[in-house]
């Protein structure tokens, strides 16, 4: 059986969850999150604990226990806590500016490029060089966080461009002049 699929997932207190059938319903102060699995998964719901059961130990079925846990699980601490990304924004002259909702991020590109949030997703700018993305969806926080990265890729010769506040980005050695006469 799968270690991840077959441990049973604990109700946090102030966040209430409605199984009906094969759709997980997670509701807390962080937001509100819903999901439909496959029918096959077996999800039950019984004084504040969460199991996943599969039907049979055919391969697809052992991937999609241990799947349907952890989507289930990622629910539950998403509403309970949420989720967080940090973005540094790192050359001269790059900074991102709060517009509403919205960011303006100046990145040495002609004209500012402006970034909404993807569902219940908050971007916030702290300071001029750091972007926070939090939301109570694991999915759409990462998927938030990599569009905005994307904007302007880490260059690996200077360093300069947007990178996670915890990532490293490894240099690479510019060109070398070779003698003159070779």
């Amino acid at each position: 059986m799968s270690r991840i699929g077959k441990a049973p997932i604990t109700v946090p207190s102030g966040v209430d969850v409605k199984v009906d059938g094969v759709t997980v319903k997670v509701k807390g102060k962080v937001g509100e999150l819903t999901r439909t699995f496959r029918a096959t998964m077996k999800i039950d719901l019984t004084d504040g604990v969460i199991t996943v059961a599969r039907p049979n130990d055919e391969p697809e079925q052992r991937a999609l226990h241990g799947l349907t846990r952890s989507l289930i699980n990622n629910m539950v601490m998403g509403c309970a806590e949420g989720f967080s990304k940090r973005l540094e924004l790192i050359g001269t002259g790059y900074r991102v500016q709060q517009k509403g909702k919205a960011l303006e991020i100046q990145v040495g590109y002609s004209h500012p490029v402006s970034v909404e949030p993807i569902g219940a997703n908050t971007l916030a700018a702290d300071g001029q060089t750091f972007i926070n993305v939090s939301g109570p969806s694991k999915e759409d926080v990462g998927e938030q966080a990599a569009q905005i990265r994307k904007v302007r890729k880490p260059n690996p010769y200077t360093g300069k461009g947007i990178k996670y506040s915890d990532e490293v980005i490894r240099r690479k050695a510019g060109k070398t002049a070779v003698g003159a006469g070779a």
